[in-house]
């Protein structure tokens, strides 16, 4: 138990000297937690960092009356930011064992970028043997869906409600301006590899245009479609892939193609407003849905129609590189007091096809069921944000594409790291070997195990 704590800290960023310190101190504990006998606790504790599996519980799951009326949902909601959320939910974790029951964590979110922190870890529970579901229930969900969350010994740790095939979100009026159409087939073949979008971008700057927002808007179709992890061994890795967006980025920062911009910054978010002047924005169906629709509507409280600031005046198209991004993760914590609701919860909102119907047509999100999107992508939905198109149809294929086969533990931090060092690169204020300095300076001091 002491050396899967150990390996835990190596790899995780700021929660490092947390796992680290507390490990002895929880050893005994940690090893023996299991699901409770009773699986009847009076409050679940729901961990999480926005509320973005907040309205999926309480819209798809508290709504239809399937939360016992003697149980109180209890949100713990920490943000991401400077590792936030996991250090709340690492000590919360290694509490558990002497933890009073209400105060027990019963069910914790992870994102793709450190989900392997926590599966091959006790702290997780066999959503199969533990918790129930079965191999039925679990048939149609994305096979990498389940392979990001199965651990070393091939046991599934996690399930989602989501699958996350992506592609770039452009402005219709600004493609129609600009180019003569604004058709997602007939835009596709005008932006279909990096050559072609960057003579796009050219384009844009000359009509008064940013082609995308700054400088990370793009890093996730790379770092997508890397064909080697971040580290091999215990020496760190640049992949190609990597070199690639830093020298577009430099390019676009140089030219005036972006807007010079962080992806989550209120600079990005007006640049897809009315007046804003950003072409395109690449994401995947929750960014579409939980992001970028509420960034252009003018009244947040309005209606969700053609006219409330630039919403509906926007479309899709797969882009250069297929790429995903993304994911949100369910587990089960050992020392759960209500494994049978947790049971309930995952079955309901991640292997049943009414409700992944419901959540795709309600919110555009692509949700984690083959037969459900088959059915959503063939039909008659469309998506009011998109101007009536069903990008479904975009996304099916890529959804069966997905690999993470180049997945590491050190993914988040890497990526952290990479785009914070790159920024100063970009905006003149270092060259670009200092830039790389202080990327491996900045990594060293995460993960002391690894070398240049």
């Amino acid at each position: 138990m002491k050396k899967t704590l150990l390996s835990v800290a190596a790899l995780t960023m700021a929660t490092a000297s947390l796992l680290a310190g507390c490990a002895k101190k929880t050893e005994a504990g940690a090893a023996s937690s299991t699901v409770s006998a009773s699986n009847g606790g009076k409050v679940f504790n729901i961990y999480c960092w926005n509320q973005e599996f907040q309205s999926r519980f309480k819209n798809y799951f508290e709504a239809k009356g399937l939360v016992p009326s003697d149980v109180t949902v209890n949100w713990i909601i920490t943000p991401n930011q400077d590792n936030a959320y996991q250090n709340k939910l690492d000590e919360a974790l290694l509490a558990q064992e002497n933890a009073n029951a209400d105060d027990k964590v019963d069910l914790f979110l992870v994102e793709a970028d450190y989900a392997l922190k926590y599966v091959d870890t006790p702290y997780t529970l066999d959503v199969k043997k533990d918790i129930g579901l079965t191999d039925a229930d679990l048939s149609k969900q994305y096979k990498y869906t389940k392979d990001v969350m199965t651990d070393s010994k091939g046991t599934l740790k996690g399930v989602s409600w989501q699958a996350c095939p992506a592609g770039f979100i452009y402005r219709r009026s600004f493609a129609k301006q600009v180019l003569g159409t604004d058709d997602p087939t007939e835009v596709q073949a005008l932006i279909d590899n990096w050559d072609k979008f960057d003579g796009v971008a050219e384009k844009m700057k000359a009509a008064g245009y940013f082609m995308v927002s700054g400088y990370d808007d793009d890093f996730r179709v790379f770092s997508d479609n890397v064909t080697s992890k971040w580290v091999n061994g215990n020496k760190i890795n640049i992949d190609p892939q990597i070199k690639r967006w830093i020298s577009q980025t430099k390019e676009y920062t140089t030219k005036g193609y972006n807007n010079k911009a962080n992806l989550w910054s209120a600079e990005s978010g007006n640049g897809a407003k009315k007046n804003g002047k950003v072409f395109g924005y690449f994401g995947p169906g929750w960014f579409i849905d939980f992001c970028l629709a509420g960034w252009t509507m003018d009244d947040p409280d309005g209606p969700k129609d053609l006219g409330n600031g630039s919403y509906g005046d926007w479309a899709f198209c797969k882009g250069p590189q297929g790429f995903s991004w993304g994911g949100t993760w369910i587990c089960a914590a050992s020392g759960t007091d209500n494994a049978d609701l947790i049971k309930s919860i995952m079955k309901t909102l991640t292997c049943d096809k009414d409700t992944m119907i419901a959540i795709a047509k309600d919110t555009g999100d692509f949700t984690n069921n083959e037969d459900a999107m088959t059915e959503v992508a063939n039909g008659d939905y469309k998506n009011a944000f998109l101007g009536g198109q069903n990008h479904m149809a975009l996304l099916l294929d890529s959804a069966k594409s997905i690999d993470k086969s180049f997945m590491s533990p050190y993914d988040q931090g890497m990526s952290e790291k990479i785009q914070n060092a790159m920024k100063d690169y970009y905006e003149g204020n270092v060259s670009e070997d200092q830039a790389w300095e202080n990327f491996y300076k900045a990594i060293l001091e995460t993960y002391p195990n690894l070398q240049r």
